[in-house]
C-alpha cells in the first residue's frame, strides 16, 4: 500500500466530478433502496431485532476466548482441521503449504472480502497457482483487473453496457447481449472450472460454536459448487464471525439478507461442518478453516472502537452514505470501504497516516 491518504484525496476528487459514475451508482443504489425498504417492512419489530443482534455480538466479544476453542473442538470432531493465523502473511503461507502438499495448482473461489484483505489472489498467482473468482460480480472485476467496488455487489460501478463491452472484448460475444445472456455465458465459462479445480476457497458469513459449522449465505450457488467439487476446501474466516449457537442464525441470516439485498433470505444458505463422510456422495475429502486475526484482537482491546467487530458485512452503511455515493468504493484505496467497514479496516490495520483523511469521509 502506498500513501493511502494522498491516494484517497486524488481518487475521490476524480470520482466526485465523474457524472456518469454518479449516475450508475445512484441508479443501482436507488434500486437497492426500494428493495431494502420493502424487505425491512416485513420484519415485525426491526428495532428489537437490531438490539438482539447487538447483544449477541457484545456477548460474543466478551467470550471470544471460549467460543473460538469451542468451535475448533466441534469442527475437529467431524474431521475438519483448524489453523490459526495471526496475520495475512501467515494465512497465505498456510494456504500455500496445504496446496503444495496436495500438488494443487488450480483454485476456484467464492466471494470473500477476507481473501481480499489478505491479497490472496496476488499471492497465489505469484506462486504459479491459478485462482479464479466464481461469483459473477467478482469474476467481472477480476477480468478487468480491478478490486471489488462494494463489499456485497463488487461490480456496482459498471453498467450492463460496460459488462457487455467487456465480454465482447474477452470472449467475442455480441455487444447487444442482454444481462441474462451475459450471465449464461459466464456460467458456461465457469462450469468446467469447478470440475477441474484442485482446491475450493471460500469465506464464511458466520462460525457456529456449538456445532463447529461454518455458515455461507449466497444467491448464485457458486459457493456450494466451490465447496462440493474440489477435493480440498479451505475457508478463511475472521475470528469476529463467531456466534454461539445454530439458533442465532434465525436472527442473523434474515438480517444479513434484508439489509444486504432486501431479500427475506438469500437463495442459498449452507452449513458445512467438516469434510465428506463415508456415507456422503459429494463434498471435499479435506476441509480446513483458517481463523484469521490480522489486527482484530487489537481492535477488541480498544473499548471505544471494538463495536466495529459487531459488523456483519451487510453493506447497508455504504449504500446510505452520501460520501460513498459521490466518490465510490475504489477511492478509499482499502479492502473495506464506506462508513462502518471503512473505519473497521483502518482500526484492524492501524493505518495512522490515512485515519484523518478517511475518517473525515465516514458519515457515521
Amino acid at each position: 500500500m502506498g500513501n493511502t491518504a494522498d491516494e484517497f484525496i486524488i481518487a475521490s476528487e476524480d470520482k466526485a466530478f465523474d457524472v456518469r459514475h454518479r449516475q450508475i451508482i445512484n441508479h443501482n443504489i436507488g434500486r437497492y433502496d426500494v428493495a431494502v425498504e420493502r424487505g425491512l417492512s416485513r420484519i415485525a419489530n426491526l428495532e428489537a431485532a437490531k438490539r438482539k443482534g447487538h447483544v449477541i455480538k457484545w456477548k460474543v466479544m466478551e467470550n471470544l476466548d471460549k467460543l473460538l476453542p469451542e468451535f475448533e473442538s466441534n469442527f475437529q470432531r467431524r474431521g475438519g482441521k483448524v489453523i490459526w493465523a495471526n496475520d495475512a502473511d501467515e494465512c497465505n503461507r498456510e494456504i500455500l503449504n496445504i496446496m503444495q502438499k496436495a500438488g494443487a495448482k488450480t483454485v476456484v473461489k467464492s466471494k470473500s472480502m477476507v481473501t481480499e484483505e489478505v491479497h490472496l489472489n496476488a499471492f497465489l498467482e505469484s506462486n504459479q497457482i491459478e485462482s479464479l473468482e466464481t461469483d459473477l460480480g467478482e469474476y467481472i472485476v477480476q477480468l478487468l483487473g480491478q478490486k471489488p467496488y462494494h463489499i456485497v455487489t463488487p461490480a456496482m460501478h459498471l453498467s450492463k453496457e460496460d459488462i457487455a463491452q467487456l465480454f465482447h472484448e474477452k470472449f467475442g460475444t455480441p455487444l447487444d447481449f442482454t444481462p441474462d445472456q451475459l450471465t449464461q455465458k459466464a456460467r458456461e465459462l465457469l462450469r468446467d472450472k469447478y470440475l477441474q479445480a484442485d482446491v475450493g476457497i471460500t469465506g464464511a458469513n458466520f462460525l457456529i460454536a456449538e456445532t463447529g459449522s461454518i455458515a455461507i449465505s449466497e444467491n448464485e450457488g457458486n459457493a456450494r459448487l466451490s465447496t462440493s467439487f474440489p477435493k480440498i476446501h479451505i475457508a478463511i474466516v475472521g475470528i469476529e464471525k463467531i456466534i454461539p449457537s445454530l439458533a442465532d442464525l434465525d436472527l442473523f441470516w434474515p438480517m444479513l439478507a434484508t439489509h444486504g439485498t432486501g431479500q427475506n433470505l438469500t437463495v442459498y444458505n449452507t452449513l458445512l461442518s467438516g469434510p465428506r463422510r463415508p456415507d456422503e456422495t459429494d463434498g471435499p475429502e479435506e476441509m480446513y478453516v483458517i481463523l484469521l486475526d490480522n489486527g482484530r484482537t487489537n481492535l477488541l482491546a480498544q473499548k471505544d472502537q471494538r463495536q466495529g467487530l459487531y459488523c456483519i458485512r451487510c453493506g447497508a452503511c455504504l449504500n446510505a452514505c452520501p460520501v460513498y455515493k459521490n466518490i465510490g468504493g475504489h477511492s478509499y484505496q482499502t479492502t473495506y470501504s464506506g462508513p462502518i467497514t471503512g473505519e473497521y479496516y483502518l482500526q484492524i490495520r492501524s493505518i495512522k497516516s490515512a485515519a484523518r483523511n478517511l475518517s473525515g469521509a465516514l458519515s457515521v
